[in-house]
């Protein structure tokens, strides 16, 4: 069965954006958690729009991670629920909301598995931020940061635990063969897109720019690089791009 992701986020650093705050600003007080189901719906953090993912099928992604604590503790998430701390879960910009993730420290090799239910981190090269236990338990409190392995579990069989409760989960692919493609930014001025995919012609063989709409009235154009036949290649292309200063870029499974 074909797999296909659409990272609808639009890319701005490309084009000297700066970095921004890193979450949402949530009430002061919070109120009596409303827990809300996965949502594409956009948002705009300073300036930048995102398109959150309509599926979590097939994202993989490499970046920095970093942690929120006591500060937001028994605040108000974006996703409607009261952030504990001391739960297993995180802030991802574009992943669903109940998405779990497996999260791999590359310095010390730990792992474990987090559930996305707040937007964050808004800092340039961040791709996640965990809670204080979340972080606590691969290493990560001392550094601050870490550089981190992400890949998006779905629920279908299997069994991962994710802090106190067993849930059934399964890896979304099998990301030691099949087709790869890196995505390295979408827009919703076709211009935007072409002057990106031109440039990224000069340096690589394969870029696609393609219309996208996931509304009745939007139209997206996402730009990718690549086609590999393995995860080690997909990584080498997101290696390269972080080399030319592209940071938000993630692996896509075809």
């Amino acid at each position: 069965m074909k797999r296909s992701l659409v990272a609808l986020v639009i890319i701005l650093a490309v084009f000297g954006c700066t970095e921004s705050k890193r979450r949402i600003p949530t009430t002061r007080y919070a109120k009596p958690a409303l827990v809300l189901p996965a949502t594409t719906k956009p948002y705009i953090v300073n300036g930048v729009a995102y398109y959150p993912l309509p599926s979590e099928e097939g994202f993989v992604q490499v970046g920095i991670a970093s942690w929120y604590g006591k500060k937001f503790h028994q605040k108000k998430t974006s996703s409607g629920e009261i952030y504990n701390m001391y739960a297993m879960t995180a802030a991802h910009k574009t992943l669903p909301f109940g998405t779990y993730v497996k999260v791999k420290n590359l310095s010390n090799s730990k792992e474990l598995v987090v559930k996305i239910n707040d937007r964050g981190p808004f800092v340039k090269q961040r791709i996640i931020d965990l809670s204080y236990s979340a972080a606590r338990e691969i290493g990560l409190i001392g550094p601050g940061t870490a550089r981190v392995h992400l890949i998006a579990l779905s629920r279908e069989v299997g069994k991962i635990k994710s802090g106190n409760t067993q849930k059934t989960l399964v890896e979304a692919k099998d990301f030691n063969r099949g087709k790869f493609t890196v995505q390295v930014g979408a827009f919703e001025k076709r211009e935007n897109a072409e002057r990106l995919a031109g440039r990224l012609r000069v340096i690589f063989d394969h870029v696609t720019m393609t219309p996208y709409e996931p509304y009745p009235t939007r139209t997206l154009y996402r730009v990718r690089v690549s086609l590999s036949e393995n995860m080690t290649e997909a990584g080498n292309i997101v290696t390269r791009l972080e080399y030319l200063g592209f940071s938000e870029t993630f692996v896509v499974a075809l």
